[in-house]
């Protein structure tokens, strides 16, 4: 299919509202890739993604971004037939290492997804072993350390929080409180904020030490904002639960003070429905909008609407990238299918011109790419993240 205009794609977006995941029911379309002339080896793909649990709309989100690729290229990747195995990632370390194992028994030349970075820290030393490349798309702590078979194609943990750090130090002269729900996620979001916060010359001071929401007394918390005169907060949120009584007690207490948080607060239709409007007017930093013009996200919005009926987010995204980084490194890897030789031809994989922009792969194996600030806002009766512009590069 021909690429659709900006005014299509939004058409598109806010035509179903947003509902859940259905059934995919794709558009014919051309695609990029053709299979290889003549009978050919299918390749093995490991899908490690949660299909039970809290992180079960996470791994929805994988699995029908790496399907959709799937389906646009004759489900083909590199020329070869793709033979797709799940395994559920569950909720702990435990059940995630026992999904990549048996992914491993399996002979997969390849893996991908992995939602959590308890998960994805608990893997690392499996995956290195079995010298078998795991192409993450999502979890990506920044604790993880230096690694070889270990791909990412979302971001590292910190870097939202970090971009939105730089934004907000270069507003001279206005303060920032700073506040978590204390878990060590949003420890992790709160080091990287200060880090690039503190890390710009001249930038002004935080309004008071970050300090930590209690349930059932977020009103304090609140209080102390309001008297500490901050022109803006930074708020990160682990939990659904803390960040709708934060928002309804803000709402309640009739600040005006401008919230920036992480753009998983508000990330994927189901966190976004759950917000409510209780989220319009939040900023969030994120490295996909589904409102991006570019021509590669033209097609992937529209036909992400088209399949499932709602807007994608940057979990579908990543994992649509991922699978798209795997068609360029199996065309690469000819006729070697060794897991060795795959993870060789990764890292020629270059430039991917992506939904988000385009991007590459660092030398740390995430990905070199640009960030957005963006705000909750209604797109006719619709919740949306829209993209208010960009924050710089980071990776």
């Amino acid at each position: 299919m021909s690429a659709l205009d900006r005014r299509e794609v939004l058409r598109l977006l806010g035509a179903l509202g947003a509902a859940g995941a259905t059934a995919p029911v794709l558009a014919g379309c051309n695609v990029s890739t053709a299979p290889a002339a003549g009978p050919v080896n299918p390749v093995r793909v490991g899908l490690v993604i949660p299909q039970t649990g809290a992180n079960k709309a996470i791994g929805d989100e994988l699995n029908a971004g790496f399907r959709l690729y799937l389906r646009r290229h004759g489900d083909h990747l590199g020329g070869r037939p793709v033979q797709v195995s799940t395994a559920d990632e569950g909720e702990t370390a435990e059940t995630g290492r026992a999904a990549v194992d048996r992914l491993l028994k399996d002979s997969v030349h390849v893996i991908s997804g992995v939602a959590s970075s308890a998960v994805m820290s608990a893997v690392r030393d499996q995956v290195e072993a079995a010298q078998v490349p795991l192409l993450g798309s999502n979890a990506s702590p920044s604790t993880l350390g230096s690694v070889k078979y270990i791909w990412r194609t979302s971001f590292v943990n910190t870097d939202p929080s970090m971009a939105l750090g730089g934004y907000l130090a270069s507003k001279s002269g206005q303060s920032v409180y700073v506040v978590s729900d204390g878990t060590p996620s949003a420890a992790e979001q709160v080091s990287g904020f200060l880090t690039a916060f503190t890390g710009v010359a001249g930038h002004p001071d935080l309004a008071a030490t970050p300090a930590q929401l209690v349930p059932g007394n977020i009103g304090q918390t609140l209080t102390a904002i309001r008297t500490s005169n901050a022109h803006h907060v930074f708020a990160v949120f682990s939990s659904g639960d803390v960040a709708s009584a934060f928002f309804q007690a803000y709402r309640s207490l009739g600040l005006a003070v401008p919230v920036y948080s992480p753009g998983f607060v508000t990330e994927g239709a189901a966190a976004l429905q759950r917000l409510g409007e209780l989220a319009m007017g939040l900023y969030t930093a994120m490295n996909y909008g589904p409102d991006l013009d570019n021509a590669a996200n033209r097609t992937f919005a529209a036909e992400y609407q088209r399949a499932y009926g709602n807007a994608p987010g940057t979990y579908a995204m990543a994992a649509y990238d991922a699978a798209a980084v795997l068609d360029k490194a199996l065309a690469l890897a000819g006729t070697d299918l060794n897991p060795q030789a795959v993870n060789a031809a990764l890292a020629k994989v270059g430039r991917l011109d992506s939904p988000r922009g385009a991007w590459q792969f660092n030398q740390s194996r995430t990905p070199l790419q640009r960030w957005y600030l963006r705000q909750v806002r209604k797109n006719g009766r619709v919740l949306v993240n829209a993209v208010l512009g960009d924050l710089g590069m980071l990776g």
